[in-house]
């Protein structure tokens, strides 16, 4: 398998770190999706990563990567046989993807001149990330679907949303007010995958 995409992004870290968990091996390709020469297109036609090349199959958005690897039934399993109990992982792995579309975009909107930033869209993905934080806190609490003990997508998700947040000091006060949320954090952080995972400085 190659796996396609940046060492930064956040999306791209969880198929790693699944990957890893998983045991699968795979060739890592380091390509920017901002550049112009990128060939990040080849792979999605939204230009946009990871992309997953397994075999003929070119699979594309982090959240259908998941499902595919999580298809192949290769232990440990990450999702829940239930079905409902899937649906409701999933949708917390979609609300932690979400809160890192908002940071990237927050990201994005900070690194034009301050003349050319737009403050209402600074302040609305500002709020989207903390409004998806307090509801992942929440869940986090109940440690039912996420911070269980029993490792899933949401929880690594999660854990890369929050090692992104630090590593692009965004919101930097994000962990004031969600205990849960920092020792989910500190829990995942001390595993191989996140480990061997974790972006570069340089």
């Amino acid at each position: 398998m190659k796996l396609i995409g940046s060492y930064t992004s956040p999306f791209v870290r969880k198929i790693s770190v699944i990957l890893l968990e998983k045991g699968i091996t795979f060739e890592f390709i380091n390509e920017s999706p901002w550049t112009d020469e990128s060939h990040v297109p080849h792979y999605n036609p939204l230009g946009k990563v990871p992309a997953l090349v397994a075999g003929q199959e070119t699979w594309y958005d982090s959240h259908i990567i998941a499902a595919y690897l999580e298809q192949l039934d290769i232990a440990p399993a990450l999702m829940p046989r239930d079905r409902l109990a899937a649906l409701k992982v999933q949708q917390l792995e979609a609300l932690a993807d979400g809160i890192g579309d908002a940071a990237v975009i927050l990201l994005r909107e900070q690194m034009r001149p301050p003349e050319q930033q737009m403050e209402g869209q600074l302040l609305r993905q500002r709020e989207k990330i903390l409004r998806g934080l307090d509801a992942l806190e929440k869940e986090a609490v109940k440690g039912i679907t996420l911070n269980s003990g029993k490792l899933n997508v949401a929880d690594i998700a999660t854990a890369c949303l929050i090692g992104f947040l630090n590593f692009r000091r965004i919101v930097p006060n994000w962990c004031v007010d969600r205990p849960a949320l920092v020792k989910l954090a500190e829990n995942m952080f001390q595993r191989e995958s996140f480990a061997r995972t974790v972006p570069p400085t340089a």
